[in-house]
């Protein structure tokens, strides 16, 4: 936690809870957007920016899908943190598969890259970060943004073959999008980092709400909203391919296995076969992020399995 642009705790996994122990996610700090017209100068151009990610995380996975979707990874680069957090959080190395170093600020710790756009920052240091290279800033670090910026803020530089947001489906997406966020996509961290039974028997019940509600509408339809692929898809999907392996268990969301549900079992698989999903899996990092996060499992032992059967060209620990 970086407080006037000192780190001033060791890393812990919740930062704020409300009185009956229930988990509250911080608001992003940067939100600034890029579009060709943009009045405070993040204007696309090609090599002009950088995010920062990490496998093991859902939100700065939607935007890897993203950028790959929309063939922007040939003008943004990006970098993947080491998925295990230590005690200053997120950090740079290239001592796990799959992670790489800071290529543009040689920083250690991504707290580093937030006291660089920001030196009296206070709040976390999370990831998704994009990064202008010219003004050396945070254009912005709340995922859901990025993905929108990165669906419709680069003009010419993306392919506008795919729309993840199309006006026609623009209010069907919201109205899944707001469904899926509270009570799956961030309702696993609500189970998992509840402090009081009461906190964690409402969010594991809302967890298996939704996935019973993702079966049911699945069943009937090829995607979430509409008859494409949209962003709504990408939020699913995140959270979907990390439940067996991190969330099932360390989360404590074991009512139910994902294979007890054939319809989600089919539609991973859909997406799975298409190249940008299947490029920002990886089991190792999933598996050694979430079960490193010493508040839940002190020990830091990595599981053997769960075996995914439904992921037939990965193994439990690496993709």
């Amino acid at each position: 936690m970086l407080v006037n642009g000192q780190w001033t705790e060791d890393w812990q996994p919740v930062q704020e809870s409300d009185d009956d122990g229930r988990f509250i996610r911080q608001a992003a700090g940067f939100r600034h957007t890029v579009s060709t017209d943009n009045d405070q100068g993040f204007t696309p151009e090609s090599g002009r920016y950088h995010l920062y990610l990490a496998y093991i995380c859902p939100w700065a996975c939607r935007t890897l899908i993203a950028l790959r979707l929309k063939g922007l990874d040939r003008h943004i680069s990006h970098d993947i943190v080491d998925p295990r957090l230590t005690a200053q959080g997120w950090c740079f190395g290239d001592s796990f598969d799959g992670a790489t170093g800071d290529t543009v600020n040689h920083a250690r710790y991504m707290h580093e890259i937030y006291t660089r756009a920001d030196p009296h920052y206070t709040g976390r240091a999370t990831v998704p970060v994009l990064w202008d290279r010219k003004r050396a800033t945070i254009v912005n670090n709340e995922s859901s943004e990025i993905l929108r910026i990165l669906n419709r803020g680069f003009g010419d530089l993306a392919d506008e073959r795919i729309d993840l947001y199309p006006a026609a489906l623009a209010d069907e997406i919201d109205r899944v999008n707001e469904r899926l966020y509270d009570r799956f996509n961030n309702g696993v961290y609500r189970a998992g980092f509840a402090t009081t039974q009461q906190a964690y028997d409402e969010a594991v019940t809302e967890v298996f709400e939704a996935l019973d509600w993702l079966e049911a509408r699945l069943a009937g339809q090829t995607w979430l909203a509409g008859a494409q692929l949209t962003e709504a898809d990408i939020r699913a999907f995140v959270t979907l391919i990390r439940f067996d392996p991190a969330y099932h268990g360390a989360f404590k969301c074991n009512l139910r296995p994902l294979s007890a549900y054939p319809a989600l079992i089919d539609y991973v698989k859909r997406l799975l076969a298409i190249p940008a999903f299947a490029a920002s899996v990886r089991i190792d990092h999933i598996q050694a992020g979430y079960y490193g996060i010493k508040a839940i499992n002190p020990s830091g032992i990595v599981p053997a399995g769960p075996e995914l059967d439904y992921i037939e060209s990965m193994s439990p620990r690496a993709a």
